[in-house]
């Protein structure tokens, strides 16, 4: 049983990537007529031992098409001419989802505009409509 490092605190068990191998319909010219270099990778988000239920539930939540209803993650990758490149690609990918919704944004925080920056605001409106009032002309009807 080997482990793969995701983020510092979630590493998955590569028991729980399940991959087949398919014929591609990438590149690969009549080479991949005989070889099958896609790879389908998935991943049961729901099920993994591994996964912080707080990046679970985030997973799980995504709109994401490659998500099934019984919340098991899958990633086709037949981008490249070999199986060994489109292995890694798909475990790429899956690890940048799970990354992604590890991932906590900074809480903002928030302030009030300062009393000056206030009077500055004040001030440059009046200015300039102070501007657009000198424009206003008396129209003279001789």
């Amino acid at each position: 049983m080997a482990l793969v490092k995701v983020t510092n605190s979630i590493v998955l068990s590569t028991e729980e990537l399940c991959e087949s191998f398919v014929r591609s319909s990438g590149p690969g010219g009549q080479n991949v007529n005989k070889t099958a270099s896609a790879v389908q990778l998935r991943f049961d988000v729901a099920q993994s031992p591994n996964l912080p239920e707080r990046v679970r539930q985030r997973v799980l939540n995504l709109n994401d098409s490659r998500l099934t209803k019984d919340g098991v993650f899958v990633i086709f990758a037949d981008r490249h001419r070999t199986q060994e490149m489109n292995r890694k690609d798909a475990h790429d990918r899956l690890f940048a989802v799970i990354r992604k919704a590890a991932f906590v944004p900074k809480r903002r925080i928030a302030t009030k505009p300062s009393f000056g920056s206030k009077k500055r605001r004040l001030d440059s409106k009046a200015k300039r409509g102070a501007i657009k009032k000198q424009r206003r002309g008396k129209i003279d009807m001789d």
